[in-house]
């Protein structure tokens, strides 16, 4: 027994993204539980040593075969209860697709069985997973405002 040693049982870290293009915004049907069927933005968990906006590019190619450039962080969402699986605590990027996806079709891959465009004013009619819904609304509040920064944004990409 290790006393005087604390055991720390903290947050899982993930990343999730929102795509708009055309008024309309990139979701997941996501392929297995929780929320199997539902729809969310593409998202993942961050792996050891991995930048988050990294984990987010990485997530949306691996569930939609497209690259992406981040513009925007619009929240961090931790609510203990968001996931049934434990406390995870997502980072939600706004990104858009980049030149060399620009004209490519998004192909589901990874954890995501289909892929489908939502128009935005019509969105909140569909079955989302996980707090995705709640992400959409505040999404939706965050277009008049813009107010966000991380810290590698400004950084020249060689």
């Amino acid at each position: 027994m290790n006393e005087g040693k604390q055991q720390h049982k903290n947050p899982i870290p993930t990343v999730d993204t929102i795509i708009e293009k055309d008024s309309q915004v990139l979701l997941i049907e996501r392929k297995k539980d929780p929320f199997k069927e539902e729809l969310v933005f593409p998202g993942g968990f961050i792996n050891e040593g991995e930048r988050v906006e990294d984990a987010a590019v990485r997530e949306v190619k691996e569930e939609t075969s497209l690259d992406i450039e981040l513009d925007h962080i619009l929240g961090v969402y931790s609510d203990p209860t968001r996931d049934p699986r434990g406390h995870m605590m997502s980072t939600v990027f706004i990104g858009k697709i980049s030149d060399k996806s620009d004209k490519k079709e998004p192909m589901a891959g990874d954890d995501a069985a289909a892929i489908k465009w939502v128009d935005l004013e019509t969105v909140e009619d569909e079955s989302f997973g996980f707090d995705h819904k709640k992400i959409l609304m505040d999404y939706k509040e965050w277009k008049q405002s813009k107010q966000t920064s991380w810290s590698s944004k400004n950084e020249k990409k060689e």
